[in-house]
């Protein structure tokens, strides 16, 4: 029978990951001259004001279109083009400016935060703590309370999320204990006392914005206000589904090289768009404060220390399946990519053998 560990960040496997010192440990991290990173670090407006001025254009123009289909065939695309657009590029504009880094001017970040949270149904605050622990403890387990499947992967849970149907309830959930003044236990291991009354003051503000929603349901007599707020991200949730599960899974736990626990993958310029280059996530992970809008030029710097990149999403995905089905059966399988003959070597932890056989 497979031994399943204790993913949650309150049992036995965050005191052994403490006891090994994999909590807040230090990374590798690869080899660049500092004024290049420097360079690489600089924030801009210019970048993210027009690329969220496309996002809502075309966000407008999707949402005209299904609402001229409504009660016709006409919008079953429309609204799945809505709800990609509202779901897909809210997740990477709450993660990019979560980190600050995607406008110069920190408002903006905040405001575009904001926004991007309450249409991805994500607690600001408690995210951004929690986003803070996914870096600073990248697939430790018992550490990192964003590791979207445990090994072995259970289906189930994996299938409802193609409609966020596992996570999108256990968010609202706890917009309703935030509402009241409560946290969950694991939430308090990571959000300071100091933020408890902002978590409760947004998510008060976002239990408004959903009763005005069905409020206006009941008066217009129709699900079309539900469509446009609050359930694109259910219905469009399928390429977050895709993005999220291509990023760390099927790769190693519990090691402090992020060439080994996250994957970088070449997309084309509409996916990246969508994506915010967060497809550059090997990068991401070892210079978190590099603006999305330099990524792809990090890559270049530090791509002779890096294993290859996936191909595209497409063969990314097809790996990750491949992976999850093996760990079905063998927890301890892992997808090994080869570094090019310039590459420092893997750093592993003591636990970890060398890699000696095949394993992918």
């Amino acid at each position: 029978m497979v031994q399943k560990r204790d993913y949650s960040i309150l049992g036995s496997e965050n005191c052994r990951a403490q006891e090994k010192g994999l909590a807040a440990a230090d990374w590798y991290m690869c080899p660049i001259p500092r004024p290049k990173l420097k360079e690489l670090m600089k924030r801009k407006n210019g970048p993210a004001i027009r690329d969220t001025l496309i996002w809502f254009a075309l966000l407008v123009i999707a949402g005209y279109l299904a609402y001229l289909s409504w009660g016709t065939w006409w919008s079953v695309p429309t609204f799945l083009a809505y709800g990609i657009l509202y779901a897909t590029s809210g997740d990477s504009r709450w993660h990019e400016c979560g980190h600050g880094t995607a406008f110069k001017t920190p408002w903006m970040n905040e405001v575009m935060y904001q926004i991007a949270s309450f249409m991805v149904l994500r607690s600001a605050t408690p995210w951004r703590w929690s986003h803070a622990r996914h870096h600073t403890d990248t697939i430790i387990v018992g550490r990192d309370p964003e590791i979207i499947a445990e090994r072995p992967p259970v289906w189930k849970i994996l299938l409802m999320q193609v409609f966020d149907l596992y996570g999108g309830p256990i968010e609202i959930k706890r917009f309703f204990l935030h509402a009241f003044g409560r946290l969950e236990e694991s939430e308090k291991a990571y959000i300071p006392e100091i933020e408890y009354k902002k978590v409760f003051r947004e998510a008060r503000i976002y239990m408004l914005i959903f009763l005005a929603v069905i409020a206006a349901c009941f008066y217009t007599g129709s699900l079309m206000p539900a469509m446009f707020v609050g359930l694109p991200t259910f219905y469009g949730f399928i390429l977050v589904l895709g993005f999220g599960v291509t990023q760390h899974l099927g790769l190693y736990e519990d090691v402090l090289d992020h060439r080994l626990n996250s994957r970088t993958i070449y997309m084309n310029p509409v996916l990246r768009f969508l994506y915010w280059n967060m497809n550059y996530h090997v990068e991401h992970h070892m210079f978190p404060m590099v603006p999305y809008h330099n990524l792809s030029r990090l890559h270049k710097e530090i791509k002779a220390d890096c294993p290859e990149a996936r191909p595209s999403f497409l063969a990314a995905l097809k790996e990750v399946i491949a992976a999850l089905r093996k760990q079905k059966e063998d927890p301890s399988y892992v997808v090994f990519k080869p570094l090019p003959d310039t590459a420092r070597p893997y750093r592993y932890v003591a636990e970890h053998e060398e890699p000696g056989r095949e394993r992918a």
